[in-house]
């Protein structure tokens, strides 16, 4: 297999292309609807993708918040190239080493799926032919591009999408990567680099959504699939390997319909609407309660290969059904899953007679509200099957919690793009450029290799470090007195794991992740106390004083640790007499049931040397 990345991260400047505030808001001033309809590109030809999102007839809801301005609403031209934006994207251009364009020219990329109130999002080409390195291997960067973010989707109905404008012209710097990915460990390797160095020029925003990558995978035999917006860097690996797997399934599915000469014939899907009048549950049964139809499309030697092969999730069927849902139906079924849903062995019978199907041939079905969305759904359909003979089609998929993608629309084409006659291209002078790589941010690998001098860390732990958000609070708590070695382990070990458990909390402060760090110092409870802390800060504590009273970690009034210990010790004076310091380890879990969490397991210890040793009259041992 080989993949490309494309990495979009948010700038903390101003919008691209109007003065409004690139901030996010919850107020909304007033309402707007808009119809977008597809177009030819420069070349006249109108793109798959676009003609696609035009099909589904949607209207689209646009919330405007405060303050915004015409350019959103797009009733007015835009405003020149935003300064800041441009300089942010050549600063990072510079530090990979890729060449700046002459003269920033703005072009317009179709969008028609609303996102954009005016049916395209504008973007720029700063630089072509950059690289990174990651752990000695060389990655292409093929290209820096400054873009527009789209509007913030906010729900869906059955006839249209709503968008906030709040989002809208948030410029993106866009890095795109060669295809030199060979394995999804490496694509999130790439991914994280990249994410370094963005953040090293210190001005893009931070936090959830700001940073969203594009995967582009192929495998041996199959085609380009981009898989569009992954937010989380940990689930890079995943979807690419399911795109892999996914991809070997259908390539293994394409070799036995061609073996049975498999074929979607050219006639038109047929109305079996009549068949259903007594189905009482199930997708069909809603065809002559709503008043719809029910049409079905015959498959010429498909017949149990449109399921699940064994020991999978991926299958021929649910490709089928998201070019249905890609037009506004729920779906479809296929005669793989039948008898099911509500359709019985007789009922599925009749079916197959109706259509006159052979012991190998297969059919799907949609419900739809009326004959023409139901014709162009099986039209859909009928053109994802014979492409299934072929292969696999190029194709957008939107990235499932699970780690599986889903259709979105077909792959743009080069009918996408043409020049944006509105705003005038910017020259990219040599003093600028000059400027800008005299004080050039330091690179993540070498500021690493820093790190792991100074404070005397594993390379991998700074690489864990260096691939999140939270090195600056790793450099702050240490400045603020707190040893190298807990802090790297508070963020990349403890607060991980409490929020993981713990989804719906919000992050934890700076300030507050210091007072942890010197309440376990003073021995207000011990580093093992660290995670229940935190967990009861997740879930409500005030303060750090108020999760350690709910954590039960603080010490029982009047008696401290050596207390603790001495009644324990002499609670089992036989053991100690009878086993001497081979006593320690069983009496070691006696007291740690008290004190866990509350004292660390080598102060423990040492405690109840002491202890014995007095008991039996010596002096302590040392350990070892």
């Amino acid at each position: 297999m080989k993949a490309g990345l494309e990495v979009h991260q948010q700038l903390s400047t101003g919008k691209l292309f109007c003065a409004c505030p690139a901030e996010l808001s919850e107020e909304i001033t007033t309402t707007f609807v808009r119809s977008l309809r597809a177009a030819g590109g420069e070349s006249r030809a109108v793109d798959a993708a676009a003609t696609l999102q035009a099909a589904r007839g949607f209207q689209y809801r646009y919330e405007v918040v405060p303050p915004s301005c015409h350019v959103e609403m797009d009733e007015e031209p835009p405003h020149p190239l935003d300064a800041a934006a441009l300089e942010a994207a050549l600063l990072l251009a510079l530090m990979v080493e890729a060449r700046p364009v002459d003269e920033v020219e703005v072009m317009r990329k179709i969008v028609v799926d609303g996102s954009t109130t005016s049916g395209f999002q504008r973007t720029a080409l700063i630089a072509t032919g950059g690289h990174i390195d990651v752990h000695g291997r060389t990655h292409r960067i093929d290209s820096i591009c400054l873009e527009e973010d789209a509007a913030r989707r906010m729900g869906e109905s059955a006839d249209g999408v709503t968008y906030r404008l709040d989002r809208l012209g948030i410029p993106l710097i866009e890095v795109a990567t060669g295809p030199d990915i060979t394995s999804g460990v490496e694509a999130r390797e790439v991914a994280a680099e990249i994410g370094s160095l963005l953040r090293a020029t210190g001005r893009v925003r931070r936090g959830i959504g700001t940073i969203r990558e594009d995967l582009n995978v192929s495998t041996e035999g199959g085609r380009r699939i981009e898989i569009k917006g992954v937010q989380e860097l940990r689930k890079i690996q995943d979807y690419v390997d399911r795109e892999v797997g996914r991809q070997q399934i259908l390539l293994g599915v394409r070799d036995e319909l061609v073996r049975r000469g498999a074929s979607v014939p050219e006639e038109a899907p047929r109305e079996v609407t009549a068949l259903f009048s007594e189905i009482h549950y199930g997708p069909m049964a809603e065809v002559h309660r709503t008043g719809g139809v029910a049409f079905a499309l015959v498959l010429r030697g498909f017949h149990g290969l449109l399921a699940s092969p064994a020991g999978t999730e991926e299958r021929l069927g649910r490709e089928l059904a998201g070019y249905a849902r890609a037009v506004g139906l729920g779906g479809l079924l296929h005669s793989d899953e039948l008898p099911g849903h509500g359709i019985e062995e007789g009922l599925l019978k009749e079916l197959r007679q109706a259509l006159e199907l052979g012991e190998l041939d297969a059919f799907v079905m949609v419900a739809a509200p009326s004959r023409a969305r139901a014709t162009l759904a099986l039209d859909r359909v009928a053109g994802r099957a014979r492409a299934a003979i072929e292969g696999i089609p190029e194709e957008t998929r939107d990235p499932l919690p699970d780690g599986r993608t889903r259709f979105s629309r077909p792959l743009p084409g080069r009918d996408l793009m043409y020049p944006e006659t509105d705003v005038p291209p910017v020259e990219v002078s040599a003093a600028l450029l000059a400027r800008l790589g005299g004080d050039l941010p330091e690179r993540p690998s070498v500021r690493r290799e820093r790190l792991a001098r100074q404070y005397e860390l594993p390379m991998e732990l700074i690489r864990q470090l260096d691939g999140t958000e939270e090195l600056e609070e790793f450099e702050a708590l240490v400045q603020r007195g707190h040893a190298a070695g807990p802090v790297a382990r508070l963020l990349t070990q403890e607060v991980p794991a409490v929020l993981a458990e713990h989804p719906d909390a919000a992050p934890f402060a700076l300030d507050t992740l210091d007072a942890v760090l010197a309440g376990a110092a003073r021995g207000r409870f011990s580093k093992e106390g660290i995670p229940t802390v935190l967990a009861a800060l997740a879930t409500g504590a005030s303060s750090v004083d108020a999760a350690v009273e709910r954590a039960g970690l603080s010490s029982p009034p009047g008696e401290d640790l050596d207390g603790i210990v001495d009644r324990i010790v002499r609670a089992n004076a036989l053991l100690v007499q009878e086993r001497g310091d081979d006593a320690l380890s069983p009496l070691m879990g006696d007291v740690m049931r008290e004190v866990r969490g509350k004292r660390d397991g080598r102060e423990v210890a040492e405690s109840l040397r002491r202890a014995i040793a007095r008991l039996r009259g010596e002096s302590p041992s040392v350990p070892p």
